[in-house]
């Protein structure tokens, strides 16, 4: 158990490393021609919002605000599929990294489920939770739920009422990406990658229909791009 002075003091330095993740509205992006692309995506994207790199060392200090927290606790992380795959799996290996080269470690078994919401570039109110018919393992446990974007947080706020009616000790969220948007639900994760502005983002498995998941950067899309893979 921590004192209450260093528990105070790892809030404060959490509150200041989230703000430090803000990506203001006004932020125009990188050049595309600074970065290698799939060539097949020509003409679909904007910019990139956020490059590969960034992404990894973001991951590894969201890892290390992990340990802090739970260090020597099991948890059982819940995969929110299929946008959040790719950041699950480097978060949790970043979270292996850390438990091998450190006196504390965090024992994890890792489960998957899918939401499926979007038409398009719309969230819609037909919420499907695919795999998380049957949550009974998570009674008693420590849940740490990974998602690649949070936009209004009523998906969020549906998935942990879910998760909640199966008993767990204790939920944790951590959200790649935390979408400034307006009518939000203020369901915001405890371990928050970057917040950006209210644009439609696709790469490193986040999707449009299914497109765009095999970019390693976080990208904006284009009109030209929504309407060429528009369903």
């Amino acid at each position: 158990m921590y004192p209450d002075c260093l528990k105070i003091q790892l809030h404060e330095d959490k509150m200041i490393d989230q703000k430090k993740s803000c990506i203001k509205d006004d932020w125009p992006g990188y050049s595309l021609d600074l970065f290698s692309y799939p060539a097949h995506y020509t003409g679909d994207l904007d910019c990139v919002i956020i490059p590969h790199g960034v992404i990894m060392d973001r991951t590894e200090r969201l890892a290390r605000n992990i340990m802090d927290d739970l260090g020597d606790h099991a948890i059982v992380v819940l995969c929110v599929l299929k946008g959040g795959y790719q950041f699950c799996a480097d978060l949790v290996d970043r979270i292996k990294d850390l438990s091998h080269n450190s006196n504390r470690t965090i024992p994890m078994t890792v489960h998957f489920i899918r939401l499926k919401s979007y038409l398009n570039d719309e969230s819609t109110e037909d919420l499907h939770i695919l795999g998380g018919e049957d949550l009974s393992f998570l009674a008693g446990k420590n849940v740490l739920v990974v998602e690649g974007i949070v936009g209004t947080g009523k998906t969020m706020k549906t998935l942990l009422k879910h998760v909640e009616a199966f008993g767990p000790k204790m939920i944790k969220v951590a959200g790649l990406l935390v979408k400034r948007v307006p009518h939000s639900s203020a369901c915001v994760p405890d371990y928050v990658g970057f917040e950006i502005p209210n644009r439609f983002v696709v790469g490193y498995a986040l999707d449009y229909n299914e497109y765009f998941r095999d970019l390693n950067h976080i990208c904006v899309i284009s009109n030209t791009g929504k309407m060429k893979y528009k369903i």
